[in-house]
């Protein structure tokens, strides 16, 4: 080997110095630990399974970023200042790389705390350049201290420097003391805030096995993977994801919607609670698979509290976890399907503002979890929707026998909207009942597992879930409800446009009507007026649902000239009936005895003597006669007092004939045996389609 020149000698010497007293640097060697931690659990982070450790590392980790953010950066100038005449070599080069690492980590992590704590969820594209940071700084920093530290050590020894070595060893004490100072606030952390504990408990006295061979939750179909009961707050909370500044949209769409009052529906309440009088509370739990999941799993339906519904989750019915918490369903209806309980954030169900803000920035900032535990493609799927939208009564609810009730899903399934051998001609029910809502602000917007869309279209699914419930939520003031309401009547006449299957609906009402009148009739005879009823565009039956109290009905009226009516049916009393003999889709089912189930009480249905229906693309035809005499059949004419009959007068023409089919969610029977009749509660009557024909007279 030649010797070392002399300018060599000074620059090694000039090194060994200013590399002393970079380690005895104070700030240096906390900065170096706190890098170390961050480090070290940003790996944790991304590469270990979700944990309450890992939770309390992200907010420790953020913390520990924040705190060391100036001081290191004052470090790092001094750093580079230091070294910054030295040789270009492969030291200084991982160095470099190492602080563009450094760089690119702080930076992308400055831009995931914002967006975590005041954002609506974090950029993918910020947490990559986080994470290929992080690799990068694993990899450069790593060869650049390994280098470093034997150089020196190389150096030390070879000079017999011990007091070189006694820095460098105090050196890496501090920095790792410092690095395991942090993994042990994060450890006491974790135990002082341990994970959430549920209490999976059946209330005393709740009976597991009330229907022989059948599950904890018979009648229901419906379970939880451990086959037991699921504490109450498992599947409340749902305001949380409105109030977290994520999902605020849905959130909206979801407080007037039918899954949201599924459980406090005025109407359901009402029923169950005869229900329990009759059959016991137990019975009831055949409600609640579909209507009310918290009470169900957390065992309320067994005592007799009132309401037979849980008060933790009294207000939201089919809440947001306890559809995205459904880990599998079979399409035999009925609430058939399992439900998980998710493992919850750690601080998700504490009280107060800082572990409400906690709660919401961990869900941010470590997202995987959350998306994985509550996010699952069965959910697009009508298989998904069968679970609850297909219903029978089976023996140990009748005690007679099985029974078909309503069945949207095998309706579509055999319907010209369902295409097995060609998909891409198939409308779904999220097609229809969650139509795309366009310049959506919210996290889940954009899928790129639906073939029409794309991971970045900004847009959400509607979780308003329009049907045909206009009913309820004025009934009972629901948040949003005037809103809800004129959108779920749009619906119903079919005005509202669905740009993702325009190509497969037709413009228009859902339910067409179209009249057949003669072009001209004679006075003092009777004439033909056919009114034609297509299912044009509902994907399944029409109407649908409980059919024993849902009531779609016919109206017409035949007005001459001077506008009186010579004919009517179909209109309401002042007491809100219909009068009788209209024509009218809906269904009267009977118990065991031939009585009429006219107050919902299905748990005795054993058949039905009358329903009509109109399948997908199927049409009806209702045929009226209507008397040309002058007479006027109904109130409003005058009458010979001695026989009490319409006396005739002289018509006028053209005849002007209206077509109406109407469609209300309640009949009023139903309405004022549950409420009594003073309490002049009513359903409002939506108008789905009309149609209008003259008819000339004939001149004698």
């Amino acid at each position: 080997m030649t010797e070392r020149t002399a300018p060599e000698a000074i620059e090694r010497e000039d090194w060994l110095q200013r590399r002393s007293a970079g380690w005895r640097d104070l700030a240096g060697r906390w900065f170096t630990g706190a890098t170390i931690f961050l480090t070290v659990t940003g790996l944790s982070i991304y590469l270990l399974p979700f944990s309450t450790f890992n939770q309390h590392a992200v907010i420790v980790h953020t913390l520990a970023g924040l705190v060391f953010l100036v001081p290191g950066a004052i470090y790092l100038v001094r750093h580079v200042r230091a070294y910054w005449h030295f040789p270009a070599t492969h030291v200084k080069f991982t160095g470099w790389v190492s602080g563009l690492m450094l760089i690119a980590c702080v930076v992308s992590g400055l831009v995931l705390t914002g967006q975590s704590a005041f954002g609506r969820g974090i950029e993918y594209v910020w947490r990559t350049v986080h994470i290929v940071g992080t690799f990068g700084l694993v990899l450069f920093l790593g060869a650049h201290l390994a280098t470093v530290w034997a150089r020196a050590r190389s150096a030390a020894q070879s000079r017999n420097d011990g007091e070189l070595i006694r820095v460098a060893h105090g050196h890496a004490r501090l920095v790792w003391g410092s690095a395991t100072l942090l993994v042990l606030a994060t450890m006491g952390l974790t135990l002082a805030v341990p994970g959430v504990e549920w209490n999976n408990e059946f209330p005393a006295g709740y009976d597991q096995t009330p229907y022989e061979g059948a599950g904890p939750f018979s009648p229901s179909l419906a379970n939880t993977v451990s086959g037991g009961a699921l504490d109450a707050r498992t599947l409340a909370g749902s305001a949380s994801c409105g109030t977290s500044g994520c999902h605020e949209e849905i959130y909206a769409e979801w407080l007037p919607s039918a899954h949201r009052y599924a459980s406090m529906d005025a109407a359901f309440q009402a029923v169950q609670g005869v229900m329990a009088k009759q059959n016991g509370p137990e019975s009831t739990r055949y409600c609640g698979g579909c209507h009310d999941p918290i009470s169900l799993f957390s065992g309320t339906k067994n005592i007799g509290v009132e309401n037979l519904t849980n008060l933790a989750g009294y207000q939201e019915g089919i809440s947001c976890v306890a559809c995205h918490g459904i880990q599998e369903t079979d399409v035999a209806g009925n609430a058939n399907y399992v439900m998980a309980q998710p493992n919850r954030y750690v601080w998700e169900l504490r009280e107060g503002k800082v572990a409400k803000f906690l709660s919401d920035f961990l869900i941010r900032a470590y997202p995987d979890h959350h998306v994985q535990s509550l996010s699952r493609r069965m959910f697009k799927t009508p298989e998904f929707c069968a679970a609850c939208h297909k219903q029978f009564i089976d023996e140990e609810v009748n005690k007679v026998g099985w029974v078909q009730l309503q069945n949207q899903f095998d309706n579509w399934r055999a319907s010209r909207w369902h295409d097995a051998e060609r998909p891409e001609r198939t409308v779904e029910c999220r097609e229809c009942h969650m139509p795309l809502v366009a310049d959506s602000l919210d996290p889940a917007s954009g899928d790129g597992a639906d073939a029409n869309r794309s991971l970045r279209d900004r847009k959400h699914r509607s979780h308003r879930f329009l049907g045909a419930n206009q009913f309820i939520p004025a009934l009972m003031e629901l948040e949003g409800a005037e809103k809800h309401i004129a959108l779920t009547e749009q619906w119903l006449r079919g005005e509202i446009e669905i740009p993702e299957i325009s190509e497969k609906w037709s413009k228009g009402p859902a339910v067409p009507i179209e009249l057949e009148v003669p072009a001209s009739a004679s006075p003092g005879e009777a004439f033909d007026v056919r009114v034609r009823v297509v299912n044009n565009k509902v994907g399944h039956d029409f109407p649908t649902g409980p059919l024993d109290i849902i009531q779609a009905w016919i109206e017409v009226e035949v007005t001459d000239a001077d506008g009186r009516s010579i004919f009517h049916t179909g209109k309401r009393d002042a007491n809100h009936f219909v009068e009788q003999g209209a024509f009218m889709f809906k269904a009267e089912p009977v118990d065991r005895y031939g009585n009429l189930i006219d107050r919902h009480n299905l748990w005795e249905m054993v058949g039905v003597r009358f329903k009509r229906s109109l399948f997908p693309g199927s049409e009806e035809v209702a045929t009226f006669s209507v008397d040309c005499s002058g007479a006027r059949p109904h109130e409003g004419g005058e009458l010979d007092e001695e026989h009490a009959i319409p006396v005739p007068t002289e018509l006028k023409g053209p005849l002007k004939v209206v077509a109406k089919l109407n469609y209300r969610k309640v009949d009023q029977y139903l309405l004022n045996f549950m409420f009594g009749e003073d309490a002049g509660i009513t359903s409002p009557v939506t108008t789905l389609s009309t149609a209008e024909a003259q008819v000339a007279l004939a001149t004698q």
